[in-house]
């Protein structure tokens, strides 16, 4: 695990790394209620599919022991009502859905009979789910080293690391992963416009992780391919659809087309929680609109003439067809990925 915990339990509150102002500032902020869990998502304090759930699942933990119910059913009630709160923090990330039903779900046990089993039942969920991410996590670099050649040259988009997972990472983590083999490899980081979560957070981990690199500009992937050479993109995912269309953040799809023309292989990575086998493609995954600001401004500092409109997706959906594999913690998937991915799903 690396020396920074981006997500704690800690005498029961939640603690989160504030993503938003590092690398200047490594800040750590408390949360007690699933309202304000919420708003953190929301407002990116925590980021990254694997961590949202974690953090929404500790929100939900939250929920149970600030219930005002006297009775479970009641404490239930709070449990919903909260899981829906948490729900419409972000709509793209499964991984968000994901933990919450299980928590929820935990919450309904009828064995459960006293509140205080209730509390620790979801409090003993949250921390599953949570280890559940800290091996699949690792194991994702266990499998994708064969992969990875001596001395590979790797593009990465966006921010996948412990910050965005709460553990070892999943694209990253094949990254540092190599890196800890011994493969010498380097990695060009995609600034990724517009928080800059490349070149503010993955440049940081890399830099705690000891792996060589360099910032590049998004718009360079093409160019880096073509005179540098590249011998593996790695991008992280927020939902994959049962035909393995999946949805990232914005940037990916370009760069899945550049590596298509540069015969680069481009491996999406993430955890089987991050499969959503209930959308048949990507058109059906909902994509995220954020406050146009985001684009109009790095910072607090305007960047375009005042009146200009932006819009702000924060993901895109790339095809299937544009993906080498998907790296699981089962495994590597191949094309055909609508087979694939129903057998991979099927595993105990």
């Amino acid at each position: 695990m690396p020396h920074y915990l981006p997500i704690q339990w800690v005498n029961g509150h939640l603690r989160l790394l504030d993503q938003r102002e590092l690398p200047a500032h490594v800040t750590f902020i408390d949360y007690v209620d699933d309202a304000a869990v919420a708003e953190a998502i929301t407002s990116m304090v925590v980021r990254g599919a694997p961590a949202i759930g974690i953090t929404a699942a500790y929100g939900l933990v939250l929920a149970a022991q600030r219930s005002s119910g006297p009775t479970v059913r009641e404490m239930r009630a709070d449990l919903a009502a909260a899981g829906d709160r948490l729900r419409r923090a972000r709509p793209t990330a499964v991984n968000l859905f994901w933990a919450i039903d299980r928590v929820l779900q935990r919450g309904l046990d009828p064995r459960l009979g006293t509140i205080d089993d209730v509390r620790r039942a979801v409090l003993d969920e949250a921390d599953a789910i949570y280890a559940l991410e800290e091996r699949s996590n690792y194991q994702i670099g266990v499998n994708a080293l064969p992969l990875v050649p001596q001395g590979a040259k790797f593009i990465h988009h966006c921010n996948t690391g412990p910050l965005a997972t709460g553990a070892y990472g999943t694209a990253l983590r094949v990254i540092i992963a190599a890196h800890e083999a011994g493969k010498d490899v380097y990695a060009y980081v995609d600034e990724t416009r517009p928080r800059l979560q490349g070149a503010r957070l993955t440049a940081w981990e890399l830099q705690q992780w000891g792996v060589p690199h360099s910032v590049i500009v998004d718009g360079a992937a093409a160019h880096i391919m073509r005179t540098v050479g590249i011998d593996l993109c790695v991008v992280g995912c927020d939902r994959v659809a049962a035909n393995g269309d999946t949805a990232n953040k914005i940037g990916t799809y370009h760069l899945a087309i550049a590596a298509r023309a540069h015969g680069v292989p481009f491996y999406v990575v993430g955890p089987t929680s991050t499969i959503d086998m209930s959308l048949a493609s990507g058109d059906l995954i909902t994509i995220e609109q954020r406050p146009g600001e985001e684009v109009t401004h790095v910072g607090r500092t305007q960047i375009t003439p005042d009146g200009t409109a932006a819009e702000n997706p924060a993901f895109d959906v790339t095809p299937a067809a544009y993906i080498t594999g998907i790296i699981t913690e089962r495994g590597v998937v191949y094309p055909p990925f609508e087979d694939n991915l129903r057998g991979l799903m099927a595993q105990e």
